[in-house]
């Protein structure tokens, strides 16, 4: 599928859920529940102990909903797996089926922790690690590397939280106050953390990328000019206030594209979203 060019038309959320089923290399468990598993996409060579892989850690989107799978990100997994990328795609309890609050947040912790057990069985190199997510799924790649911000007396908090190198956000909501007061994923953000700011106010200091500024770790933010999800408004808000709070952030609005091209490899948009991981990958 290609990004829209003209009159085009946007690719559209059932578009995505078509893309071709890729399988990885290995599926592996975090926990108990069945949506606590991670995909595992190994570079050509494999488990290779003579070079280390860098590690891309991908999260879907899908407004954090049980009705939306880790499924139609394997195309964008193989993707950077062509790359030399390890790749680690995390599934995780959403809200219908488990998810929210908590769990949600300690489903993707955990399945990002699971690096650390598996490392030298696949040749991860962890001191190159950039997580990369999608809507919902880019909510969560920044929450990942602001974890490290989370008080140790959160219910949040993890001793051993991974460290992450970068960030690659795509269409992503950052600020969850803000993305209720725009209605974001249609009451998706209060849903996620179970109740709205004023309701859950200590939540959404816990839940919240933009209430963890600053990340300490660049990161590269990309969404459509016609994105009628996540708009680029919304986000170069969040973009300029972790400028201001000393983060090397950028955001790229891409004219013509909408929701799902920034997640699809056989978009225009692919070349801009593989330079800006390898960039973040050799700046470490």
């Amino acid at each position: 599928m290609n990004p829209p060019n003209g009159s085009t038309r946007l690719l559209t959320a059932d578009d995505y859920a078509t893309n071709a089923r890729v399988p990885a290399d290995h599926r592996l468990a975090y926990g108990p529940d069945p949506q606590q598993f991670a995909d595992l996409y190994l570079p050509k060579g494999g488990a290779d102990a003579s070079a280390r892989n860098p590690v891309v850690v991908t999260i879907h989107g899908g407004c954090w909903r049980a009705a939306y799978g880790l499924e139609p990100m394997g195309v964008l997994c193989a993707a950077l797996r062509e790359e030399g990328f390890a790749v680690l795609s995390l599934e995780y309890r959403r809200v219908g089926t488990g998810g929210g609050w908590p769990t949600t947040f300690q489903d993707v912790a955990a399945g990002a922790d699971l690096l650390y057990d598996v490392a030298s069985d696949f040749s991860l190199d962890l001191s190159r690690v950039v997580t990369m997510g999608h809507s919902a799924g880019g909510h969560l790649a920044l929450w990942l590397a602001g974890r490290h911000r989370l008080p140790e007396e959160s219910l949040l908090y993890g001793p051993r939280a991974l460290t992450v190198h970068g960030v690659v956000a795509l269409a992503s909501i950052p600020d969850l106050v803000e993305g209720v007061k725009r209605d974001i994923c249609t009451g998706g953000c209060s849903d996620l953390v179970g109740g709205l700011p004023e309701e859950v106010p200590d939540r959404y200091r816990l839940a919240s990328p933009a209430a963890l500024l600053p990340l300490g770790v660049p990161h590269r933010h990309f969404v459509g000019a016609q994105d009628h999800v996540v708009s680029a408004e919304y986000l170069g808000l969040f973009v300029a206030e972790a400028v201001l709070r000393g983060d090397n952030a950028t955001l790229v609005e891409l004219p013509g594209v909408g929701h799902f091209e920034v997640v699809m490899p056989t978009s225009v948009v692919w070349p801009l979203v593989r330079a800006a991981t390898l960039e973040l990958v050799l700046r470490v």
